[in-house]
């Protein structure tokens, strides 16, 4: 892992740098990271943080991983830890 998630100012620390993460992406990194590399379908990740049923959901979980990768990765459009499994969804890789 090449950043740190500060749980109580829902920040991340990556190379001596603070991101601030919005309550959305916070909680999508803190889904992935409870369930490190299992697959969670888009669908999955949207009942989880808005507490409803899914629809048409994939386009805005899509908007803030790639928010998320652009705060954590080093290279986003390469990403180590915010993986995407094609027609499956997303996993958090630890390592």
């Amino acid at each position: 892992m090449n950043f740190m998630l500060d749980k109580d100012k829902r920040n991340v620390v990556r190379n001596d740098k603070t991101y601030h993460l919005t309550t959305k992406e916070y909680e999508i990194l803190e889904c992935l990271m409870n369930h490190p590399n299992r697959i969670l379908s888009a669908e999955e990740l949207y009942a989880y943080i808005w507490k409803e049923v899914p629809y048409e959901c994939k386009p805005i979980i899509c908007v803030h991983v790639r928010h998320l990768r652009e705060k954590i990765e080093d290279d986003p459009s390469f990403p180590k830890n915010i993986l995407s499994f094609y027609g499956k969804g997303y996993a958090y890789d630890p390592s």
